[in-house]
């Protein structure tokens, strides 16, 4: 029998049809994971706990009628307390001024190849670091019991108050000064200065076009931190009686008797300057970050 009479049967046995494979169910996404977020309800307990807290603090120093808020208005913009403020403000810029001159002097005695700058430059800073501007203070105040004449002046003419608090803060504001500024030169990394000096930079051009940008990075943040440090730190020249912001509020709670609306004046008059100072670092900061993780 030849195959094209074949029983049908037995063609369809040789050569089954082909199946159409069943078509795949559509997900609807139930069949997904669920992501379920994490409950943080300690955190938002202790959160709201905060809150209240600060809320009732607020609420007792406003309605407290000890406080004098209006006593506090009447003498926040007076002439003895702008004029404290006046002073208080050109004498943290100077000390500074001069603090960080003198420090970078010592930084650079104490970073130096010779062992009797390097042993001068870490025994100032020990010294100063180690006596209380209190005590510095007082000392310089009193100079005149050791040195009663100074090239022929008189010591009491010569160092008035005002002076005596320009030089101890100063002299001890350097010591700090000079460890900042050592700790941002040591920073910068020794191949960035021996590529300077393989270009044949001399030793100004190295510092001021290499090393202190780089450096700065390191300096600013301390620095700003002195600076409001040093800005609250002048209130000390109170006791030698300096007329800063402190001592010119002194002078009227004295005279007034009403001393907690006087010394709220002194704190949100230093409050409101330091805000404005730490503004100010954060953005040098950032001018200094730039091309660096630490940059936003």
């Amino acid at each position: 029998m030849s195959a094209s009479t074949e029983p049908s049967h037995v063609r369809a046995d040789r050569h089954p049809p082909s199946v159409s494979p069943a078509p795949l169910a559509k997900s609807d996404g139930t069949d997904r994971l669920r992501i379920v977020p994490v409950r943080r309800t300690g955190q938002w307990t202790a959160a709201v706990a905060v809150l209240t807290l600060l809320a009732l603090v607020l609420n007792s120093v406003i309605r407290n009628d000890a406080f004098q808020w209006d006593v506090v208005a009447d003498y926040f913009t007076t002439a003895a307390v702008l004029r404290g403020l006046g002073l208080t403000l050109w004498l943290t810029a100077l000390v500074m001024v001069l603090g960080f001159a003198l420090g970078t002097l010592l930084a650079v005695l104490r970073l130096s190849a010779n062992r009797v700058l390097r042993a001068v430059g870490w025994g100032y800073v020990w010294l100063f670091r180690s006596t209380p501007i209190l005590v510095q203070l007082l000392f310089w105040f009193n100079i005149g019991a050791l040195y009663p004449q100074i090239l022929g002046v008189r010591t009491v003419n010569l160092l008035g108050p005002v002076t005596v608090a320009v030089i101890g803060l100063t002299l001890h504001e350097a010591a700090y000064a000079a460890e900042v500024v050592r700790g941002g030169i040591l920073s910068v990394e020794r191949g960035q200065i021996e590529a300077a000096q393989s270009l044949g930079l001399g030793p100004w051009r190295r510092f001021h076009r290499i090393v202190l940008p780089q450096a700065m990075r390191s300096i600013v943040p301390p620095a700003g931190n002195m600076l409001i440090g040093t800005l609250k730190g002048t209130s000390i020249v109170s006791i030698i009686a300096v007329q800063d912001l402190l001592y010119s509020v002194q002078l009227v709670y004295h005279r007034t008797y009403q001393v907690i609306p006087l010394l709220l004046v002194a704190t949100i008059w230093y409050a409101v300057v330091t805000s404005l100072l730490s503004i100010g670092q954060h953005y040098v900061e950032r001018h200094y970050a730039r091309g660096t993780a630490g940059a936003r």
